[in-house]
């Protein structure tokens, strides 16, 4: 494969942590929209952003670009792309998309124009009338925003947050993609103590001990796109060997604690599963009791919020009580995602900073305690050297 144009859609608020990690995995031309990264590179670029990616959701190759006003113009459009230069004879190309703003407004219809289009190129080319389409998957997405059509090329299969490791979960799990992104506002990079006293089924700690690894989180499973015959099994071969050389080894000292016993023995299960069950402790401890684990560390966690578990008063209650707890912990710098605008009121003090997030279609912030020495602009996003070390 030549150059291409290549996007990692995200989740809301996430854009820029993700053009951050795209750049520092060395692709070129990164551009950041709403809901979206896109890039340029080639297949080795592929492989290894669908290997090393935390924080977003795919890879897809961008197909083409085009106006659409009427059915038609869809039809025509997705007609006149190459796809014989994906997608074989008997390759199955299923159609997926969304529409928003836009005239052509059902999901539905679009997905079938686009598929009769795509149906009428690849039987021309090959000279059949009829697609057998019973060999790999070539997913075919498409974006309509205010009457502008794009077609991917879905790379990634299963969504890149599902790294393998974690088969169950506990009520309500927090999306692996928005716990490294936790992480990496944290800049937790491997030398705090680094603590998620609202561990769940274990998500946070473990996308930290994979960052403190340095370790690629699609390397536990595989990529829709290696069962092409466009892309040569070195390819994935090279990009994996690569993403293994570059770990770190050392001792890193993170606990998950929750008041849970049942959560607990699936964050145990879930962190063997990710080959990190021996950089994290578990414990069983009501967070608002516990004594800190050590003089000075990182907290990230996702406690739970009215919308989820508990009624919005008691999830007030306990953002009062946790506050109280660790209105002292002056040396520990904190990260805590919260649905209620009113968090910093009941936790008591005012963040020093805040992000807006989505965690699914929940609209979130992200509350920031840490101390800034007088002057010093802090980055949200770490500096890493030319060496990978940092």
């Amino acid at each position: 494969m030549d150059q291409m144009t290549m996007l990692v859609p995200c989740l809301f608020g996430l854009e820029g942590l993700v053009g951050d990690e795209l750049r520092r995995l060395g692709v070129q031309n990164v551009r950041v929209e709403d809901r979206k990264v896109y890039f340029e590179g080639n297949e080795h670029d592929l492989a290894r952003v669908n290997l090393c990616c935390r924080m977003g959701e795919r890879v897809m190759i961008l197909l083409s670009r085009f106006e659409v006003h009427s059915f038609e113009d869809l039809f025509q459009g997705v007609k006149k792309i190459p796809l014989e230069d994906y997608i074989p004879k008997n390759g199955a190309f299923p159609i997926k998309g969304y529409s928003l703003d836009s005239q052509l407004h059902s999901v539905p219809d679009c997905q079938a124009v686009a598929k009769k289009a795509a149906v009428e190129r690849l039987g021309k080319h090959y000279g059949i009338g009829w697609l057998p389409e019973d060999g790999a998957t070539y997913q075919l997405r498409f974006s309509i925003m205010k009457d502008i059509c794009e077609v991917y090329l879905d790379t990634s299969g299963a969504s890149l947050h599902k790294r393998g490791y974690r088969a169950i979960g506990n009520e309500a799990p927090l999306h692996e993609t928005m716990a490294a992104a936790m992480v990496t506002l944290s800049r937790y990079r491997g030398r705090d103590f680094f603590w998620d006293p609202f561990c769940g089924s274990g998500t946070i700690a473990i996308e930290a001990a994979l960052i403190a690894l340095n370790r690629a989180p699609g390397l536990n499973r595989t990529f829709a796109a290696q069962n092409w015959a466009t892309i040569a099994p070195e390819v994935w071969q090279q990009a994996r060997t690569e993403a293994l050389d570059k770990e770190f080894r050392g001792d890193y000292r993170i606990l998950g604690s929750d008041i849970d016993p049942n959560s607990l023995g699936i964050a145990i299960q879930n962190a063997k599963k990710a080959g990190v069950s021996k950089l994290i402790e578990f414990r069983e401890a009501d967070a608002t009791k516990l004594s800190l684990p050590a003089e000075s560390g990182v907290i990230v966690c996702n406690p739970p919020y009215g919308e989820r578990m508990l009624e919005q008063r008691s999830a007030q209650r306990l953002y009062r009580d946790m506050g109280r707890h660790w209105k002292f912990a002056d040396r520990w710098s904190k990260y805590i995602i919260s649905s209620d605008p009113e968090f910093e009121h009941f936790f008591g003090k005012t963040a020093t900073k805040k992000r807006k997030l989505y965690n699914g279609r929940l609209q979130c912030n992200v509350y920031m305690y840490f101390e800034s020495k007088a002057g010093e602009k802090r980055n949200e996003t770490p500096v890493y050297h030319q060496s990978g070390r940092r």
